[in-house]
C-alpha cells in the first residue's frame, strides 16, 4: 500500500508540474543594441549626424586657423606697432578666443548642440524599436522581453532573441527619407 501511495503521490505531483508549466510565462531576448545598429533607419540617421556635426566641427577648425594667424601676425609685427595698434591686436585676440571657447561650450558641453542633435536623431528610432517590440512580443505571445545589452539576463536561449525578427520588420517597413514608415499592424491578443 505504501508503494502505491508513493506512485500516486509521484503522478499527483508530476501531473501539477507539468499544469503549471503550461501556464509558465513566455520569455524572449533581444538585443538593442544589435537592434539599433542593424535598422537601416539608424544608418541614414548616422549620416545625417555626422554631416551636420562635420559642419560643426569645421566651423571650430576655422576659428581655431584664424586664431592663430591673427597670434602669428601679432607676433610678427609687436615690434612694429605702437602701443595702441597692439593693444587692439591683443584685444581682439582675446575676444576671438573667448567666442571659440563659447563656441566650443555651446557644441560640446553638457546640454550642447552635438549631444541635442544625437538625441534628436536616434529619440525617434529607439521609441520605434520599443514599439515594434511590444508588437511582435504581442503578436508572438510572449509575456517578457529582456535587452540582454542591457546586462539583465544571465541565460537565455538563443531561438528566444527576437533581435533579427525586429530588424526584419522595421526594415520591412521602413521607407527612407523618401516616404514615411508603416505603422506595426496591430496584433490579436495572443492566446495563453
Amino acid at each position: 500500500m505504501l508503494v502505491n501511495f508513493r506512485r500516486f503521490a509521484i503522478l499527483t505531483l508530476s501531473v501539477a508540474a507539468l499544469s503549471h508549466a503550461a501556464d509558465a510565462p513566455r520569455i524572449a531576448v533581444v538585443d538593442s543594441k544589435a537592434i539599433f545598429e542593424g535598422f537601416e533607419g539608424t544608418k541614414e540617421a548616422q549620416a545625417k549626424y555626422d554631416k551636420q556635426v562635420a559642419i560643426w566641427e569645421q566651423e571650430v577648425a576655422d576659428r581655431q586657423s584664424e586664431l592663430v594667424k591673427l597670434k602669428e601676425k601679432f607676433e610678427k609685427q609687436s615690434m612694429m606697432l605702437s602701443e595702441e595698434k597692439r593693444k587692439s591686436l591683443g584685444e581682439q585676440f582675446q575676444q576671438k578666443q573667448t567666442d571659440l571657447q563659447k563656441l566650443v561650450s555651446s557644441l560640446y558641453g553638457k546640454d550642447g548642440k552635438v549631444l541635442r542633435e544625437n538625441e534628436k536623431f536616434t529619440g525617434p528610432i529607439i521609441q520605434k524599436i520599443k514599439a515594434t517590440v511590444q508588437a511582435l512580443a504581442k503578436a508572438e505571445g510572449y509575456d517578457y522581453v529582456f535587452d540582454r545589452a542591457a546586462g539583465a539576463v544571465f541565460y537565455w536561449k538563443d531561438d528566444a532573441d527576437l533581435s533579427t525578427k525586429v530588424i526584419d520588420r522595421l526594415n520591412s517597413e521602413y521607407g527612407g527619407s523618401a516616404k514615411p514608415a508603416a505603422e506595426p499592424a496591430k496584433a490579436a491578443p495572443a492566446k495563453k
